[in-house]
Order: structure tokens, then sequence, then C-alpha cells
């Protein structure tokens, strides 16, 4: 899936989702006989796009080796509530964004997208949205840009089989890790988490 464009900002152009504050983000490289270049992130095309300051706190570098691995859902609550910007830098992932804001008008909705090394596209995640993704093919590699750093003590995990988010993953799930598979499932008494 390529959504369409939204707002362009500098070298970025941004397509808001379903569900606010999530965005696609498109980058565009420039190429030549050497190879491309890409800008993947510029505080000034972020302050564009919204007035909340995204400052990257960590970066993060992961690699998935088996087509179909599930990692996630994963969020952190306040005062570690942080937003990310996910790019896939080999191969191809369906990444998807849950809102577990508490009050959000989308509250328990997710989006999915197709992020490849080949489509230039990232997601940008508001703080209170989970993430997740599956990978698409053998040896993913990817990079994470938060705002907070990671602190176990206020992570928030949503099973990613869980039937009130009906995730629909594209492929079968091979491989998840012990800790995903042992988050709970949601129940009714689940109101979100604050803002």
């Amino acid at each position: 899936m390529r959504p369409a464009k939204g707002s362009t900002v500098g070298n970025l152009s941004f397509a808001q989702t379903p569900i606010g504050g999530v965005a696609v983000i498109h980058t565009q490289a420039a190429s030549d006989s050497r190879g491309s270049f890409v800008r993947a992130f510029g505080v000034v095309e972020m302050q564009g796009l919204n007035a909340t300051p995204f400052k990257v706190r960590q970066v993060n570098l992961s690699r998935t080796a088996i087509r179909g691995s599930v990692r996630g859902m994963h969020a952190q609550r306040p005062p570690a509530a942080e937003s990310k910007i996910v790019r896939v830098i080999r191969g191809s992932i369906f990444d998807v964004a849950v809102d577990i804001r508490k009050g959000s008008p989308t509250f328990m909705k997710w989006f999915g997208v197709e992020l490849s090394q080949g489509n230039g596209l990232q997601l940008l995640l508001p703080e209170g949205v989970a993430h997740g993704f599956q990978t698409l093919c053998d040896d993913v590699e990817m990079l994470y840009m938060h705002t907070a750093d990671f602190d176990p003590n206020l992570e928030v995990r949503l099973h990613y089989s869980d039937p009130r988010l009906a995730i629909a993953w594209p492929l079968g799930v091979t491989e998840v890790s012990d800790r995903d598979r042992s988050a709970s499932f949601l129940d009714d008494t689940f109101q979100g988490i604050e803002q």
C-alpha cells in the first residue's frame, strides 16, 4: 500500500492516517552513479508537521531473521511515553499502530502499512500508540528513533493476536518472543493510557 501524499515539508512528505497523530512519512532518494542519499529525519520538517518537538533521545537497530516473525505490540506510559519513527533499512515489514490513548476517538483501532527498503516509507507513531510489525521476508533490518528512553517498568504490552484488536497480519505467524507471547489479552476494564 502506498498512501496518497499529504503535506510536504522540505524533503519529506506526510500522509495522515485514520489514527490521529500517526503519519506515513515518504522520503525521496537522490540517486546518481555512486548510489543514493535519503534524508530520513529533519527537525524543521517535523516542526512543520506538528507543534510538538520530536527530540530524538534514543536510536535502535533491530534485525529479524525469519519471515513471518512478529514483534510487538509495545508502548510506554508517562512519564516515559514516547513518540517514534520507524524505518526499514533492509527487507520489508507490515507495520502496525494501535491507538491505546484513553478517550481517543480511535481508541483500540489499528492501522497497518508496508514499509520496505525500496518504498521509502517510514511510520511516525505519537505517544500512546502501541507499535508492532511482521516481517514479510527473511533478514529484515530496521531503524527506530525514539523520544524517550526505554523504561521496562512503564512498558505496556498488548498481545499480537488479541481478538479485541483483530490485527490482520498478512502472513501466518512463525516466530514470537516469549515476552511478547506472554502479554495478556485485554479485558473490558482496559480504558487506555493517560496522556
